[in-house]
Parts: C-alpha cells; sequence; structure tokens
C-alpha cells in the first residue's frame, strides 16, 4: 500500500473556502448542468436526477430517491448510485466556488443499508483550498436533514479549465453541445462537471 493517508486531507497552507458573489443564492435549484448527466441529468431516464439546491457558505444539499433501477441487493440501493448521489452533491459545490472541477479523489463510508424508495438527504460542503484542489466532505442520511447517517465521503476535486472537456471528451457529444443555439445551455455543459 501507498503511503497515502486513510482521508483527502488538506495539506499546510490550505485556506478556508471563500463562496463567490456570483454563487447562487441560499435556497436556490442549481439545476442540470447538462441533460445527458447520469447524475443530474432529465435525458437519462433510469439516472439519478438529483437536484441540488445552494445553501448558506459554500455549501449545497439535494435530496435523491432510490428507485427500483438503483438497486444492488434486492430491495437495496447499490453502493456505487449512492456514491454518484454523493459525487454529484459534492460536485456542484463548484458553483458555490464558480470554479469548474472535476472529480480527483472520492472516500465514501457506507454506514446504514439504503432501501429502495428511500429519500436520501445530502449536505456537501467545501472544508479548504489548495492551490486547484477543493477539498469537501458529504452526508447522506434517512428520513430527513437531521435523519439517521447512511453515508459520508470525503473527496478533492481538481480546477480545470474547459479545454479539459474538449480535450478528453467524445467529439459527437462536444460537438453536439457546442452547436445548440441556447448559449446559456453550451455554457452550463462546460461550467462544473462531477
Amino acid at each position: 500500500m501507498s503511503g497515502r493517508t486513510t482521508a483527502p486531507t488538506p495539506p499546510d497552507g490550505a485556506v478556508p473556502p471563500v463562496r463567490h458573489p456570483d454563487a447562487p443564492a441560499p435556497g436556490e435549484t442549481i439545476g442540470s448542468h447538462y441533460e445527458y448527466c447520469f447524475g443530474c441529468g432529465p435525458g437519462v431516464p433510469h439516472g439519478l436526477h438529483v437536484e441540488v439546491r445552494a445553501g448558506d457558505g459554500v455549501c449545497v444539499s439535494a435530496e435523491f430517491r432510490v428507485k427500483e433501477a438503483h438497486q444492488g441487493a434486492p430491495g437495496l440501493a447499490h453502493g456505487g448510485v449512492l456514491a454518484t448521489a454523493l459525487d454529484e452533491t459534492l460536485g456542484s459545490l463548484g458553483w458555490m466556488l464558480r470554479v469548474i472541477a472535476v472529480t480527483g479523489r472520492l472516500e465514501t463510508d457506507f454506514l446504514l443499508p439504503v432501501p429502495v424508495d428511500t429519500v436520501l438527504h445530502l449536505h456537501a460542503e467545501v472544508t479548504a483550498v489548495h492551490g486547484r484542489k477543493i477539498y469537501a466532505a458529504a452526508t447522506g442520511r434517512i428520513g430527513g436533514p437531521e435523519g439517521p447517517l447512511a453515508l459520508r465521503a470525503e473527496a478533492v476535486f481538481v480546477e480545470v479549465k474547459v479545454d479539459h472537456f474538449i480535450e478528453h471528451g467524445r467529439p459527437a457529444e462536444i460537438q453536439a453541445t457546442l452547436a445548440n443555439p441556447d448559449q446559456v445551455k453550451v455554457a452550463r455543459a462546460f461550467e462544473v462537471n462531477p
């Protein structure tokens, strides 16, 4: 095993996050950044359809309903789907900082089984920033925002430029997105991507 620590811990010199003045207002729905995003996009029938809202400070909250298509074991959510819901929520933190960022590392702890039809209440916040790295943490609770803790995660996101998506994305989707006459949708597709 490498000499890595067990959690993505901010290094010495990391600074507290600062909410961008143009961040969405507290309580405002952030909305899907891309129609075909598995985490938030409305164009994916069996996607998660996570809807994130801006919070106070540098945090967000979301709700995710576990559907039949999200099962791993009979009647229970698949762990990878739950990690994806946390990743989607964490990825939305870029809106609070107004940076384009991608997941660099995600560590998830599964504490309770999450049954189908459960509404998972998600909360994520930026804990520190160090250069291009954004350190964040998230929780998922059953039965309400103060309910039993079912899962938690710590993550590191890395700030990137829009060229990251253009260079590494599949050309057909990149061109289709860039050709959309709705320039707001074009900008949103590349603004923040978990």
